[in-house]
């Protein structure tokens, strides 16, 4: 009559060749590491192609609620008061029927914390926009800036 062997009889066979060696360890580090070197880029840059798509949207929002404004009222609002005037009427202004924006909280900043630009150039002409990420007039890519017309 043969013995089956005991389970701990078959673990000590295989105990030393279980497990992984340091350099089996150190070799999927170094891919992990490569991965991420390749993959890390591209997903910030993704980041900052979307800041820049939501200040293109948000100024869009503005051009529309400018001109819903301009039909009530009959211009653009003043430099003076700018924006604003989209979520609170201003003083002396008859025919506001806004507010032109669903916001509690009053104009939103751009992507990049700093306020929206909004210049009166001419009668019936305003540009809107934002400096992008570097906060200073010109730049490429996320820097560049964000505009658009209103007439």
């Amino acid at each position: 009559m043969t013995t089956a062997p005991t389970p701990f009889a078959s673990n000590r066979r295989t105990s030393k060749k279980a497990g992984y060696t340091l350099t089996e360890l150190l070799v999927v580090m170094v891919i992990l590491g490569l991965l991420a070197a390749f993959v890390g880029p591209m997903l910030f840059s993704q980041i900052g192609g979307a800041k820049s798509r939501s200040a293109e949207t948000q100024i869009a929002s503005f051009a529309t609620s400018l001109n819903f404004y301009r039909l009530d009222v009959g211009s653009l609002p003043d430099a003076s008061i700018g924006l604003e005037a989209l979520v609170r009427q201003p003083s002396g202004v008859s025919g506001w029927n806004g507010p032109y924006l669903n916001s509690d909280e009053g104009i939103p900043l751009d992507p990049w914390d700093e306020p929206y630009i909004y210049q009166l150039v001419g009668p019936g002409h305003a540009v809107i926009r934002s400096l992008g990420r570097d906060k200073r007039e010109g730049g490429e890519g996320e820097d560049a800036d964000i505009s658009r017309d209103i007439r």
